[in-house]
């Protein structure tokens, strides 16, 4: 079971250029963290796939095993881990973050 929980998020990672794990769904976040996290995805403009750990607790515990990063929500571009909320907004603080989307999207 654990093993195809991981399975499931290294698919989910992989085959999307964003993916962000969180709490609740973009339209309806479940924590602040959550909710700035897509508010930050949101101003640029790029698709983005979400995953809500809410729903399934086996992918809550997963993702944090997944990149061995103990809160959520986290954030995957490029199959790449990325971070969390605060790393994200620091990225996009500094302009860091729309060449990253940029480069995942070949633009």
């Amino acid at each position: 079971m654990a093993g195809d929980v991981m399975a499931q998020i290294d698919e989910k990672v992989k085959s999307n250029k964003v993916v962000l794990f969180m709490k609740g769904t973009a339209d309806f976040p479940q924590c602040g963290f959550s909710a700035h996290t897509v508010e930050i995805l949101k101003s640029y403009g790029f698709p983005f796939a979400t995953e809500d750990v809410l729903a399934d607790p086996g992918v809550r515990d997963g993702i944090q095993r997944y990149a061995n990063w103990p809160t959520i929500p986290q954030i995957y571009i490029d199959g790449k881990f990325v971070g969390g909320c605060d790393i994200l907004h620091e990225l996009h603080e500094r302009g860091e973050l729309e060449p990253m989307l940029k480069a995942a999207f070949g633009k």
